[in-house]
Order: structure tokens, then sequence, then C-alpha cells
């Protein structure tokens, strides 16, 4: 059998690893997540940003219908990157998780337990039969609780990728172009975060605007904040075109 009969074997099924250790099909569902237009999370003194940039194939679109940032809860947002219709399942994968946590323990899950909880169920079709991999990967980003029951702590963002493993970062993207993304945001953060939600957002819609083609505008852009006194806020228009604009 020659090299590339062997690999269109290994290719039938995606729990079966080849020679090398790999799962071809999770690699495939990489490069889908790669295909898809990029989201960035930035965590900052005061929160988390998370920002993502819409794929718009005609301007007949509703710019709206096409959602890149969910709410996942009042203290948790997730940003998506590959198959539009994979991510939407695991943002209400996501969001039972939170919704069985609370009804169970009384309380909202923390941040990394649900990226966690996602990433678990990602990891079950990269070995179940009769599935297939996502090819989407997920930002996971939100606040947690402090200690004093008051206070409230950035967390995330956190990344699952199609293999299902969770990574934590302080900033990070995915999707196209997600490693010149990473290399300006590795410049630009180091281990020095924003101080401010304002630094942060202005930070990731200069990191989206310099892989995009064309000049970004507020339909083209998908923002929301969560803010360490509280909630998950999406960006106004009006205020993207301010910030575009300077």
């Amino acid at each position: 059998m020659d090299g590339n009969a062997r690999q269109q074997a290994y290719d039938r099924g995606h729990t079966i690893f080849s020679p090398d250790g790999r799962l071809y099909q999770v690699e495939y569902a990489r490069q889908a997540v790669e295909r898809g237009s990029p989201s960035v999370g930035i965590r900052t003194g005061e929160g988390v940003v998370l920002a993502a940039r819409k794929r718009l194939r005609s301007p007949l679109l509703e710019a709206g219908s096409v959602e890149k940032i969910h709410a996942v809860d009042d203290h948790v947002a997730v940003a998506s990157a590959g198959h539009a219709a994979d991510a939407r399942r695991l943002v209400d994968v996501a969001r039972r998780a939170g919704q069985r946590h609370r009804l169970r323990y009384g309380e909202p899950i923390g941040v990394e337990p649900l990226a966690t909880a996602v990433a678990d169920h990602v990891q079950e079709h990269t070995q179940s039969g009769g599935a297939r991999p996502y090819g989407a990967a997920l930002l996971v980003a939100g606040v947690d609780p402090a200690p004093d029951g008051d206070a409230r702590d950035a967390a995330g963002p956190f990344e699952v990728d199609p293999s299902g493993a969770p990574y934590g970062w302080r900033a990070t993207a995915i999707g196209d172009g997600a490693g010149d993304l990473r290399g300006l945001l590795e410049d630009r953060v180091g281990d020095d975060p924003p101080a401010a939600l304002d630094e942060g957002v202005d930070l990731a819609l200069e990191a989206l605007a310099s892989t995009a083609a064309e000049p970004l505008a507020p339909a083209d852009v998908d923002v929301r904040v969560l803010a360490d006194d509280g909630g998950t806020t999406a960006m106004a228009d009006d205020d993207l075109a301010a910030r575009l604009a300077g």
C-alpha cells in the first residue's frame, strides 16, 4: 500500500490513529477553523474583551443575522471561528452546562469549568462512532465572583479547539490569520496586559483590521465587553464607528 492509499485508509474513520499518532479528521477540522473569519480575546485589568470579524457574503445579507459572539450566561460569552452551524451547536452545549450548574448548585458556573465542560463534549466527538469532529473553535471568557463575594475577577479567554483541548490565554486569536494576529498580540501585550477595557477594545479592533482586506465598518465586527463589575455588554454600532474612525 503506497503512502496516499494508506492516508486515505485512516481518513475513513476519525477514531483511528495513523501510525504517526495523528487523527486526520481532527486536523481537517482545524483547517475548517482556520478558514473561518477571525475572533480575538484579550484580558485586561478591568475585564475581558471579545471581538470578531464577520464575513458578509453579499451586501443584501442582514449583518445582524451573522452572530460571531454569543452570550452564554450573565457573566460569560463565547466567540467562534469555523463552521457557523457547529459553533451554534457548541454555544447551546455551553448554555446547557451553565443552566445545569445553576440548578444543581444555586450559583453561576465558573468560566474555566464551563470551558472544560464544552471541551469534554468536543473531545467525545473525536472518539465516538457515528459523530464527526466539530469544525469550529471557541474563545470562552467572562468574570468569576471573587472569594469576598463582591468583586469579580476576569477569566479567560479559554480556547476550545476541535481536538477538545482547552487552553488559557491572556490574549489570543482563532480563525483566518490567527498566527499573524497572535504575533501582533504578543508584541503589544506580552506580560503586561492592557489596564483598561477601552485599551483592550482598541487593540482588538486594531488586530482584526490588520488582517482585513478592506477598512472595517461597524457592520463587519462584533465586540462584547465583560467587565469586572458584572454583566456583559455588546458594543453599539455608533461606538464602534467612532473607534474605527479614530
